[in-house]
């Protein structure tokens, strides 16, 4: 076996559609593209959504609702899933970050309150639920909200 002689499988490979090169080639005068009509043409492109004129689906539905360009998106953090830091552990976003709890691109984080905290922490967040900051606060930690 040499690399000059290598060659693809038999039928792996086939010619491209040579269209509009006449009558004999099966794809000669109109070129696979039927007769007149818009299609047929040179330099179509359909526009996305077009409907042949008809109204389209995007502009028949009515327009609903409002979205505020700048709503802030929290991460998430629960009471209970800072129990696995060790106890007197100053906790902010990079640490939750390296422990997994958050992920992705956010507007900071948020600590609720669900479940229970024994450890004493100091926690920087962006916002603290009240019974988190209870429980923060009860079981001999701190809480600090950064901007």
């Amino acid at each position: 076996m040499e690399l000059s002689k290598l060659k693809p499988k038999k039928g792996a490979r086939h010619a491209k559609k040579r269209v509009g090169r006449g009558p004999g080639s099966g794809h000669g005068k109109t070129a696979g593209r039927g007769e007149k009509g818009q299609k047929s043409r040179t330099g179509y492109s359909r526009q996305l959504g077009f409907e042949g004129g008809q109204m389209p689906l995007h502009r028949r539905l009515p327009k609903r609702g409002f979205t505020n360009i700048f709503k802030k998106e929290h991460a998430i953090v629960n009471v209970s899933d800072l129990e696995r830091f060790d106890n007197g552990t100053t906790i902010d976003e990079s640490a939750l970050r390296q422990a997994g709890l958050v992920k992705g691109r956010n507007d900071g984080i948020k600590i609720l309150g669900d479940g229970k905290l024994t450890k004493k922490l100091t926690v920087h967040a962006a916002k603290f639920s009240h019974s988190a900051r209870r429980q923060i606060e009860a079981a001999g930690g701190t809480c600090q909200e950064i901007a």
